[in-house]
C-alpha cells in the first residue's frame, strides 16, 4: 500500500510540476492569467507534460528529470527575458541563426537583472530544490524505459504537427497572424508560439507558382530609360543608420533641446527633398532585415517571422539595387564600421553584386562614440570614396552605421549626454536621444558636403529599427502607456522611423510621403531621374494600391489595414516574384 501510496504522489508530482514550469516561465516577461487564451493554457501544459515524461523515461528518477526540465526552463526564460529586453521580440526558432552576431555586441548591454527576474529565478530555484526528497525511479533498463519514451517522443512530434496547422489554431482560437512574436507569445505562450513558429522554418512555394509564369511577368514590365547615358546619372549615397528613430510617434515628450534639428527641418519642408515615416519589418533588432528589405525590394511579410533571409535564404547570387545599379555602370560599395561576419555581411553583399566592402579593418584610426566607430567618421568614409572614385562612373554607396547600437545604459567617458526628458531621468532614453542628436549633426555635415560638390548626388538617410522597450518604455509611460499592454495599434507605431531623400539638384520635393522600406529603392531611382528595371516597376505599381506593405502593416490606397495573405492578385503576383527572385532566378 505504501509502494502505491508513492506512485501516486510521484504521479500528482509529475503532473504539477509542468504546469508550475510553465507558468514560472511565462512570469519572466508578462502575467500568463491576463491574455494566454483559454485552450493556449491547455496546449502549453500539454507540451510541458509530454517533455516532462520523456525525461522521466529516459533518466529513470522523478527527482532528475523534473529538476533537468526545470533548470531547462529557467535558463530559456532568463535568456528570453533578456532578449524581450534589448530588441522587444522573443526569442525565435531563427534566432539560432543569430548567435554569432549576438555575441559579438553581447558586451554591450546590461545584463543586470531587475526584480521580476530575481524573483522568478529564486521560485524557480526553490522548486528545484524542494525535489530532494523525492525518491521515485523506474527500475527498467534504459533499452526498456526508451520504448515508452519513443512514444511520447512520436506524441510530441504529432501534437506540435497538428499545432502547426491553421485550421487547428483557428478553430482554438489560437493567435497566429504572425504579426509579431510578442503579439503571439501574449495570447498563445512561449513554447505554443515556438512550436507553432516552426512551421515556416521552411519556404514553401506559393500556390499554383511557375518558374515560367514568374519571368512572364517581369517581361511584362521591362527595365524604362534604357538610353540613359552614364554621366546623367547622380551618385547616391544611402546611410542606414543604427537605431535611428523619432520617439515622438509613440507619444508627447518634452526636451531640453531638439534631438534632431535637422532632421526636423527636412521633414517640415525643404527644396529638393522627400521626406516620410518609413515603416520596417522589425523592431530593436535585427537590422539585416531592413537591408535586406531595401536592397532587394522584398518583403519580410512573405517570409518567417523572426528569420534572417541573410543568413537563411541568400546561398547564392541574389538580385539587388546593388546589382542592377552595377549594370548601370555604377560604382558599388558597401561599407559598415563593424565585424565583417556580422549578419554574414561579407557573404552577401558580394553575392548581392557589390564590387567592394569596407569593413572595420577599413575605420582602423576613426573617431569612436562607445565605443563604436562614430557616425561622422562614417561620412567621412563616404566624402572618401566619392572623392576617391572612377572618373566617368557614378558613385552608390550604402553604409551601415554602428554608432547607435544598444544598449544604452551604461556610462562611457567619451559621450556625455546632452538632451534631457521632462517628466523622467531614465539614464537609457536620455544617451539614446543624445546620440540621435549627433547622427542628425553628421547628417546636416554630410548634406552640406554635397550641396556644394560638382556632381549631381542623391544623400538617402534612414533608421533601421526603433531601439528596445528599455528605452521606448520611459516614452510610453509618459503618455500613460506600457509595452506590455500595448495594443496591435499601438505597436504598429513602433516600426516607424523617419526617412529622407535629398538631391542637390531639381527633384520634386515632398512632405509626409509614408512608404514602406521595400519600395523606398524603386521610390528613390523613380524620383531621382534613374531608370528602373521590372521588378521595381511591378512595386511601383503595387504601392499605388498598396502604399504599405511590411510584416507589420499592409495598408491598401483607401487607407484601411489588410493582411499580406488577402489573396488579392497584385499580393499574389509579388509572393511569386519574390519567391522566383529569392529561390529561383539565375
Amino acid at each position: 500500500m505504501k509502494k502505491y501510496g508513492k506512485w501516486a504522489a510521484g504521479a500528482a508530482l509529475a503532473l504539477i510540476l509542468p504546469a508550475v514550469y510553465f507558468y514560472l516561465l511565462e512570469f519572466y516577461t508578462r502575467n500568463p492569467f491576463e491574455q494566454i487564451r483559454p485552450y493556449a493554457h491547455l496546449f502549453n501544459l500539454l507540451l510541458f507534460e509530454l517533455a516532462g515524461g520523456i525525461l522521466f523515461c529516459l533518466l529513470g528518477r522523478l527527482r532528475t528529470a523534473y529538476r533537468v526540465l526545470g533548470a531547462l526552463t529557467m535558463v530559456f526564460g532568463i535568456a528570453n527575458a533578456y532578449v524581450v529586453r534589448f530588441r522587444t521580440n522573443p526569442i525565435v526558432p531563427w534566432d539560432l541563426f543569430s548567435l554569432r552576431t549576438a555575441a559579438s555586441v553581447a558586451g554591450n548591454y546590461d545584463f543586470t537583472p531587475d526584480g521580476r527576474m530575481v524573483t522568478v529565478t529564486l521560485l524557480f530555484l526553490a522548486v528545484i530544490a524542494a525535489l530532494r526528497p523525492v525518491k521515485l525511479r523506474i527500475r527498467f533498463p534504459l533499452w526498456m524505459r526508451a520504448i515508452p519514451a519513443a512514444v511520447l517522443v512520436v506524441v510530441l512530434s504529432v501534437f506540435s504537427g497538428v499545432l502547426q496547422q491553421e485550421s487547428f489554431q483557428n478553430s482554438h482560437r489560437l493567435y497566429n497572424k504572425l504579426f509579431t512574436p510578442t503579439v503571439m507569445t501574449k495570447y498563445d505562450g512561449t513554447v505554443v508560439t515556438l512550436v507553432m513558429n516552426m512551421a515556416y522554418m521552411s519556404i514553401d512555394r506559393p500556390a499554383g507558382y511557375r518558374v515560367a509564369e514568374a519571368e512572364e511577368i517581369l517581361a511584362d514590365y521591362g527595365q524604362t530609360g534604357e538610353d540613359t547615358e552614364t554621366e546623367d546619372l547622380p551618385n547616391i549615397i544611402v546611410v542606414m543608420n543604427e537605431a535611428f528613430s523619432d520617439l515622438a510617434v509613440l507619444g508627447e515628450f518634452e526636451t531640453n533641446q531638439d534631438y534632431m534639428p535637422f532632421v526636423h527641418r527636412l521633414m517640415a519642408g525643404a527644396p529638393d527633398t522627400v521626406t516620410g515615416m518609413l515603416n520596417v519589418s522589425v523592431c530593436g533588432g535585427n537590422t539585416a532585415n531592413t537591408e535586406f528589405e531595401f536592397l532587394t525590394g522584398n518583403t519580410m511579410a512573405f517570409l518567417p517571422q523572426g528569420s534572417v533571409p541573410y543568413q537563411q535564404y541568400i546561398n547564392g547570387s541574389c538580385a539587388s539595387l546593388a546589382g542592377y545599379l552595377g549594370q548601370l555602370g555604377y560604382q558599388t560599395v558597401a561599407t559598415h564600421p563593424y565585424n565583417a561576419d556580422g549578419w554574414d555581411r561579407d557573404r552577401v553583399y558580394e553575392q548581392m553584386g557589390f564590387d567592394e566592402s569596407i569593413f572595420r579593418e577599413g575605420y582602423q584610426s576613426a573617431y569612436r562614440i562607445r565605443d563604436y566607430v562614430s557616425d561622422d567618421a562614417c561620412v567621412d568614409k563616404l566624402i572618401e570614396l566619392y572623392e576617391g572614385k572612377e572618373e566617368g562612373s557614378p558613385l552608390f554607396a550604402f553604409c551601415v552605421t554602428m554608432q547607435n547600437h544598444g544598449g544604452y545604459d551604461e556610462a562611457t567617458e567619451d559621450f556625455t549626454p546632452d538632451v534631457f526628458v521632462e517628466g523622467t531621468d531614465n539614464f537609457s532614453l536620455e544617451q539614446y536621444l543624445s546620440l540621435m542628436r549627433v547622427s542628425d549633426a553628421a547628417l546636416e555635415r554630410l548634406v552640406e558636403y554635397f550641396a556644394e560638390a560638382d556632381e549631381k548626388t542623391v544623400v538617402v538617410f534612414f533608421g533601421d529599427h526603433q531601439p528596445g522597450d528599455a528605452v521606448a518604455g520611459p516614452v510610453l509611460s509618459l503618455n500613460g502607456k506600457s509595452y506590455r499592454t500595448l495594443d496591435e495599434e499601438e505597436l504598429k507605431l513602433r516600426y516607424q522611423v523617419p526617412y529622407v531623400i535629398w538631391a542637390n539638384y531639381d527633384i520634386a520635393e515632398e512632405q509626409n510621403a509614408d512608404t514602406s522600406v521595400n519600395y523606398l529603392g524603386g521610390e528613390l531611382l523613380r524620383r531621382v531621374g534613374v531608370p528602373t528595371d521590372a521588378y521595381q516597376n511591378f512595386l511601383l505599381e503595387l504601392r499605388e494600391s498598396y502604399p504599405i506593405f511590411s510584416t507589420v502593416r499592409t495598408v491598401d490606397a483607401d487607407g484601411a489595414e489588410t493582411e499580406p495573405d488577402a489573396g488579392d492578385e497584385q499580393i499574389e503576383r509579388y509572393r511569386k516574384l519574390q519567391y522566383y527572385r529569392l529561390f529561383d532566378e539565375e
